[in-house]
């Protein structure tokens, strides 16, 4: 029913917005009043990610979906919810302040703009929901439970690491023909990228807008950036 479908900041969207940092920051405020709990917590988030993820995959795999070079997991979204997960694993990983810019900045955007069409109640979507919800709520977990060590300079090495990742899955589009990081065309649904222009200038507009949430996501750090809390 066309009721069911998704749409853009209506009641549902909004308590998904609002429910992921509520969850991440009761969480954290347990784990810091109660440290035996920060290590299950952890494992919890790595457990639920990867569940869903397989079950993703048990699901493209049984309808036929899965075919080369096509349904690969090596969008920036897909690549950040397995850094994620060993990130919880491993707090003191070095992958830590990379999820930090791309899960925040890349899968928030995700989420307020999510490029589904099918109905509210239907696998998919909630599928959807689940991946990004999870791991932006995992990630403001660690931060907030001090796991995340955002230090000076990670800014300009987020967006190098960035731009040589968005390189090769730029080839691999040019090789094979997918839109892998939506570097050949803009997503189907709603998205921040409508305003960027054509391509390719909204790949340059991106671009500008990444420096730009980087910088926003930086300015908490400006005075002491976190260390590491032991594992």
């Amino acid at each position: 029913m066309e009721t069911n479908r998704f749409q853009l900041f209506d009641a549902p969207h909004l308590l998904v917005l609002a429910s992921i940092p509520a969850i991440a920051v009761a969480l954290a405020w347990w784990a810091r009043s109660h440290g035996s709990v920060d290590r299950p917590i952890r494992h919890i988030f790595a457990s639920l990610i990867v569940a869903n993820e397989l079950l993703w995959y048990g699901y493209l795999f049984g309808k036929g979906w899965v075919t080369f070079p096509y349904s690969l997991p090596i969008n920036l979204c897909d690549l950040v919810i397995w850094m994620t997960v060993f990130t919880c694993l491993r707090p003191t990983s070095r992958f830590s302040e990379l999820i930090y810019y791309w899960g925040l900045a890349g899968s928030s955007m995700a989420l307020l703009t999510p490029d589904v069409s099918s109905p509210l109640s239907s696998y998919l979507t909630i599928r959807f929901f689940l991946s990004h919800g999870l791991t932006i709520a995992a990630i403001l977990f660690l931060l907030w439970s001090n796991h995340l060590a955002v230090q000076r300079g990670s800014i300009w090495r987020a967006l190098i690491w960035l731009n040589v990742y968005a390189i090769v899955v730029g080839v691999f589009n040019i090789i094979f023909r997918t839109n892998y990081f939506f570097l050949c065309e803009k997503p189907g649904g709603a998205s921040l990228l409508d305003y960027f222009g054509p391509w390719p200038w909204y790949i340059l507009a991106g671009e500008a807008a990444a420096v730009a949430l980087f910088a926003l996501l930086w300015i908490p750090f400006l005075r002491s950036p976190p260390l590491h809390k032991a594992s």
